[in-house]
C-alpha cells in the first residue's frame, strides 16, 4: 500500500510508449520528464514537490494508466529547451498497476467525468483529485 500524506499532490503524466514507456522508466530507475511545451502542463510541473505521486499514462498507443511514479527531483529547467523557459522534473517508478486502466474505461465512469484527463484531453501533465486517484486504483485492482 502506498502512503499518501495530506500534503502529497497527485498527478497524471502522459508519455507515448514508443518514445518513453513505463518499462523504460523502470529500466532507467529515474527519468527526466521534459519536452513539455504547454503552459498549463509546465505550470503543473513547476508546482510539483519531491514525493508527489503521478500516474504514468501511455498516450497514443494503449491510452491507459499503467503505473505510479514519484517526483524525485522537482524544479528543473528543461534540458531540451535552449532558451531555458520550460520546466522539467525527475521521476522514479514506484509500482506497476495490477491491471492498466484505459481511457475508454475512465470516460465511461461517471465518478471520473471531471478528471482533467477527460476534460482537458490534450493536457500532458494533469492534476488528479484524491477521490479520482482512489477510484482509479480500485479499478486497477491495486498494484503489483
Amino acid at each position: 500500500m502506498i502512503e499518501i500524506s495530506a500534503d502529497t499532490q497527485l498527478w497524471l503524466m502522459k508519455s507515448e510508449p514508443d518514445v518513453y514507456s513505463w518499462d523504460d522508466l523502470v529500466k532507467e530507475k529515474e527519468g527526466t520528464w521534459d519536452g513539455v511545451r504547454n503552459h498549463l502542463a509546465a505550470r503543473n510541473l513547476r508546482t510539483m514537490k519531491k514525493g508527489d505521486l503521478t500516474f504514468f499514462y501511455h498516450s497514443n498507443i494503449g491510452k491507459e494508466i499503467v503505473g505510479i511514479a514519484t517526483i524525485s527531483v522537482p524544479g528543473l529547467t528543461d534540458p531540451t529547451d535552449p532558451e531555458g523557459k520550460w520546466a522539467a522534473v525527475k521521476v522514479k517508478p514506484v509500482v506497476k498497476l495490477a491491471s492498466p486502466v484505459s481511457l475508454k474505461t475512465i470516460k465511461a465512469t461517471p465518478e471520473l467525468a471531471e478528471m482533467e484527463l477527460v476534460r482537458l484531453s490534450r493536457l500532458s501533465v494533469c492534476a488528479v483529485r484524491r477521490s479520482e486517484w482512489d477510484h482509479i486504483l480500485g479499478m486497477a485492482g491495486g498494484t503489483v
